[in-house]
């Protein structure tokens, strides 16, 4: 099976599961191209996402006259889907908060993607996340490219499913990925149940770099980690108000916060008001092998979410015996249970947060060994990627078929 993957970036520093999930289908004997419209090589950190930069095609490394002509071409070939395409593009761009040059601009990629499709001879496209990237993928259907499907994560998707023509996306794929069972309803109430066959529940996963390690004895130091893009979804000025608390109350514990972005600055602010710079430190986008050590040298992993799909790093934590306190959010009760693997609370509840921490630190070594082992069983049951790799490639062997 000849297939490709198209996202809006490639490699990205947090889009690790994207690199597992193709090398899986790799591994089960698929050919697999890499398109994707941009990347940003200065910040990728990892040797497995610089390796997948140079194996990706990215469209907006042509110029726009390259890009201009090609659309020319798509024309002159296929004239009357050209025409109807792109007022299609254009009708949904009237109803986008992006706009319709922004839409027009997205049509054009397409038509570059077509000339790739048609130059490596793909038999199915599959894009993850269902905003830009399957519009795109979207529109090189409809100009004459082949089937595609994509995969919804949340909570983006959910948050705006008219403005990003979610509907239209499932109408013309062969079929839609959810992450969760939670994202599987979700995109039932965009749809006629005539196509909830189309929706498939693939879950991201996890290979032996995680899932073959053996059980160690549980962490008791009392470092806590938090991985993340520093953003107002993530909560880290939720956690942040915790962090003061628990020093208010005479409790000793240090906190990681691995990432990056565009709230650092507000972020660093909070950390000098509370007066917490002895006990929080950022690192920056950091490699996944740094992820990993950081993972096991914490005593657990807090996620505060305000909105999620489901975490990866939640997935990583459990699968490397570590508990996790996180939020009742999207589909993440589905794999975290409370007490059981770890601790859920309720989403914007810094109280609540405050005391799920401090349980976390009062745990003794028995407590979190149960709970570390019952983390790993659960991430083993159901993220392992050789496993959802198969379901993907059986999805897409059907469609095709």
């Amino acid at each position: 099976m000849h297939v490709a993957y198209f996202t809006n970036q490639y490699p990205k520093v947090s889009h690790s599961f994207i690199r597992r999930e193709i090398l899986a289908l790799e591994q089960l004997g698929h050919s697999v191209e890499r398109f994707a419209l941009r990347s940003d090589a200065a910040e990728l950190v990892d040797p497995a996402d610089q390796l997948e930069f140079g194996k990706t095609a990215y469209i907006l490394s042509d110029s726009k006259l390259r890009l201009v002509l090609q659309s020319l071409t798509v024309f002159i070939v296929h004239p009357i889907k050209f025409i109807t395409t792109l007022f299609f593009a254009i009708k949904l761009g009237f109803r986008s908060d992006r706009g319709v040059l922004r839409h027009i601009a997205y049509f054009v990629e397409s038509c570059t993607l077509l000339k790739w499709q048609l130059q490596t001879g793909i038999e199915h496209i599959h894009a993850h996340f269902g905003t830009n990237s399957t519009t795109v993928v979207m529109f090189s259907y409809l100009l004459g490219g082949v089937g595609y499907s994509f995969t919804v994560h949340g909570p983006e998707e959910f948050d705006k499913p008219e403005f990003i023509s979610l509907a239209e996306k499932i109408k013309y794929c062969r079929f839609v990925v959810a992450i969760s069972s939670y994202g599987r309803s979700q995109l039932f109430r965009w749809i006629p149940l005539e196509q909830w066959h189309k929706v498939k529940v693939v879950h991201c996963g996890l290979d032996d770099a995680f899932l073959a390690d053996i059980a160690t004895d549980p962490n008791v130091s009392n470092q806590l980690v938090c991985v993340g893009r520093l953003c107002e979804q993530k909560g880290q000025l939720l956690l942040l108000k915790s962090m003061r608390s628990l020093r208010d109350a005479g409790i000793n514990c240090k906190l990681v916060l691995a990432g990056d972005g565009p709230m650092r600055a507000e972020v660093e602010r909070r950390i000098s008001e509370y007066e917490l710079s002895d006990r929080v430190e950022i690192t920056g986008w950091i490699s996944s092998e740094q992820v990993k050590m950081l993972l096991v040298e914490s005593r657990g992993l807090v996620l505060p979410s305000f909105a999620e799909g489901l975490p990866v790093v939640i997935m990583e934590a459990l699968a490397l015996y570590r508990p996790v306190i996180t939020t009742y959010v999207a589909g993440i009760p589905e794999l975290v249970k409370n007490k059981h693997n770890g601790w859920l609370i309720p989403a914007g509840d810094s109280d609540a947060l405050t005391v799920a921490m401090k349980l976390l630190l009062d745990a003794d070594g028995q407590t979190l060994s149960m709970m570390g082992l019952n983390g790993h069983k659960a991430v083993n049951e159901q993220h392992n990627i050789r496993i959802e790799a198969e379901k993907l490639a059986t999805h897409i062997e059907r469609g095709i078929n």
